[in-house]
């Protein structure tokens, strides 16, 4: 077998059609074992294990997606400068175009068929995106914390933080700050700070906690890929062909299992209940997971045993 440390490095694509991708490849030959492809959040990247993966907890030697028993890759979304790359012209994609790049992607690997599909937030999104282009290519999709759509919240959100990043003095740190409000919940807040003050700084603790974040994401990313994530966010919709949701979904051959957080602020649990009720009516094969956390949206990076046990009972 392949080490999973072997051949992580960044490698680079060349579509077709001229369009660049650059991804990475964990454990196995993706032309001789299963295949997971995994699809990054927000301000994620292709690095899902290792010493700088987002996701190591998960990820790797004798974990719930086994760098031994699987090859896996993940793909960063074009723009979001983990491989230097940035989108001038980002307002004319939306996250169907990345979908179809990915999936062209794969082909041209040699890749014929994707044992599993799992995606976090946007990342979710665009897998949607994928099983809705290519409903034959996925045996099996896991949306984790995302949904098939921009909700009106999640538009209302990324244009108040479009307007940040495009007028604030502190563009990335104030959006930043801005979108914490969201990945997290009122209840969280009051588990970690209960109106604590920093006595160095004289100020709260979430309000230095807040800060941070900010100035932590300025260092490492891009203003241009954050405009170019946060646009892409609020474009999630897989019926912008004009066809409804359940039109979209009748010929979706692949096993979903859609992976809620009962307190996501973000992609809330009532919009996923909505999906899977709509989905089994149109006779779509559909499960539905609930991670119960205080955390919000950002469980599915924080609370990683809940999440195992999850993936566990699906990949099993």
């Amino acid at each position: 077998m392949v080490s999973s440390s072997a051949i992580s490095e960044l490698q680079h694509l060349q579509l077709t059609n001229g369009q660049a991708l650059s991804y990475q490849h964990f454990g196995q030959d993706f032309h001789s074992c299963p295949v997971v492809v995994i699809n990054h959040p927000l301000t994620a990247n292709s690095c899902v294990t290792g010493t700088d993966g987002w996701w190591t907890d998960l990820v790797g030697e004798g974990k719930t997606i086994d760098t031994n028993r699987y090859a896996i890759i993940a793909f960063n979304i074009p723009g979001n400068g983990y491989d230097g790359f940035f989108l001038e012209d980002y307002t004319h994609w939306n996250t169907g175009t990345v979908a179809g790049f990915f999936c062209a992607g794969l082909r041209q690997l040699g890749i014929e068929k994707v044992h599993t599909l799992i995606g976090g937030s946007i990342g979710a999104g665009i897998a949607w995106e994928m099983v809705a282009l290519n409903p034959t290519f996925i045996e099996r999709m896991i949306p984790v914390g995302g949904d098939w759509k921009s909700s009106d919240w999640m538009i209302a959100n990324t244009f108040i933080q479009g307007e940040i990043l495009n007028s604030n003095p502190k563009p990335l740190q104030t959006a930043r700050m801005h979108a914490m409000m969201c990945y997290r919940t009122p209840e969280s807040f009051k588990l970690r700070f209960n109106r604590t003050k920093n006595k160095e700084l004289g100020i709260y603790n979430v309000e230095s906690w807040l800060l941070y974040h900010g100035e932590k994401l300025n260092e490492r990313f891009e203003l241009q890929a954050y405009k170019t994530m946060n646009h892409l966010l609020g474009s999630i919709d897989i019926t912008r062909n004009g066809k409804s949701f359940e039109e979209n979904i009748q010929g979706i051959q692949s096993e979903i299992h859609i992976v809620s957080i009962d307190s996501d602020l973000f992609f809330p649990l009532s919009e996923d209940l909505e999906t899977v009720a709509l989905a089994k009516s149109a006779g779509v094969n559909i499960e539905h997971h609930i991670l119960n956390s205080p955390y919000g949206h950002d469980a599915f990076l924080m609370e990683p045993k809940k999440v195992r046990v999850i993936l566990e009972k699906i990949m099993q």
